[in-house]
């Protein structure tokens, strides 16, 4: 009876043994090799410049360094539609998220491949403002300026943005909503450094942009107004919010950044990946490399970043009928 029972306590032993080697194992695997990070717009804009930055400290954290791959078109469309589709569900392919973009365009575009149920936020990096930006020598001093000149010419002022349906093209919706004017949207389909530039060449009587891109064109521009709550103190202190120039438009179309992953993911993978994100955004050398750029930083981590996602949702879906009615 006793050497049964020995004989069962050692199988036990090493079956919880096992167990915990198998685990180790696991958690020790991944990282094996570089984490590749689609970016779904073009080098030189605000998320691939924020995403090389907030990833700067990945390999120490991570284990693995982070490559950023660029596969920008259709407002983000692109590369989104491409991480759903073919991208590895194993933790190896992450997707740089933006805010409103991915919500706006699930809610109204229903053709689409990534939605609320496949896409996993797991931290966010950045906070980026909307902005009204005109040309350096336009006649437009302020945003009632604009909106004045818009309403008396219905459809005959033109401004870009980074595509339909990102938050660019939520502050237009907004800024029409607001001074009950109609624009004509230029979507830059190479994304917000183009539409920036179409604004600079004068191509485009006006644009809404990221702050992040305005702020390092500040010379080349007129800033009007920003879609926030309140001024920007940090990095422009003197420019209006709409509100302020008596339009009723809130921070809905404020670009949120960060990392998320694609359903099927195994979970200790999404677990491992969202416990080391906040300490890679929140490193010293990421916060000052952040704000050298004009880049709003918001460090947020995994529960934080899915109930980010739900608001916007709510605050999206709420614009949205708000325009149609």
């Amino acid at each position: 009876m006793l050497k049964k029972l020995r004989s069962t306590t050692r199988q036990t032993l090493l079956a919880v043994a096992i167990g915990l080697t198998a685990t180790a194992a696991l958690a020790g695997d991944y990282p094996d090799k570089p984490i590749s990070l689609t970016v779904a717009y073009g080098p030189g804009g605000a998320t691939d410049f924020q995403a090389r930055i907030a990833t700067m400290t990945a390999a120490g954290i991570l284990g693995q360094p982070v490559v950023i791959v660029n596969r920008p078109g259709a407002g983000g469309r692109v590369g989104w539609n491409w991480a759903v589709e073919r991208g590895s569900k194993d933790g190896y392919d992450l997707i740089a998220y933006n805010l409103p973009h991915m919500i706006a365009q699930w809610t109204a575009d229903k053709s689409v491949k990534y939605n609320a149920d496949n896409i996993i936020p797991l931290g966010n990096w950045g906070s980026d403002p909307a902005v009204l930006v005109v040309p350096k020598d336009s006649p437009f001093k302020t945003a009632k300026e604009f909106a004045d000149h818009a309403r008396a010419n219905p459809g005959k002022l033109t401004v870009s943005g980074a595509g339909l349906l990102t938050g660019h093209h939520v502050a237009t919706l907004q800024f029409e909503h607001a001074a009950k004017v109609k624009l004509n949207f230029l979507p830059a389909e190479k994304g917000g450094v183009q539409a920036l530039q179409f604004v600079i060449g004068g191509q485009v009587q006006g644009g809404f942009n990221n702050l992040s891109d305005v702020w390092r064109n500040q010379d080349k521009l007129r800033i009007l107004g920003i879609a926030a709550n309140e001024r920007d103190k940090d990095f422009l202190p003197e420019v209006p919010t709409f509100k302020e120039s008596g339009f009723d438009i809130d921070d809905t179309s404020t670009n949120l950044r960060g990392i998320a992953a694609v359903k099927g993911t195994p979970p200790e993978v999404l677990d491992y990946i969202a416990k080391r994100l906040p300490e890679t955004f929140n490193s010293k050398v990421v916060l000052n490399r952040l704000k050298e750029t004009g880049s709003p930083a918001l460090v947020l981590d995994r529960q934080q970043t899915e109930e980010l996602f739900r608001k916007r949702t709510e605050a999206v879906k709420a614009l949205f009928k708000e325009i149609k009615e």
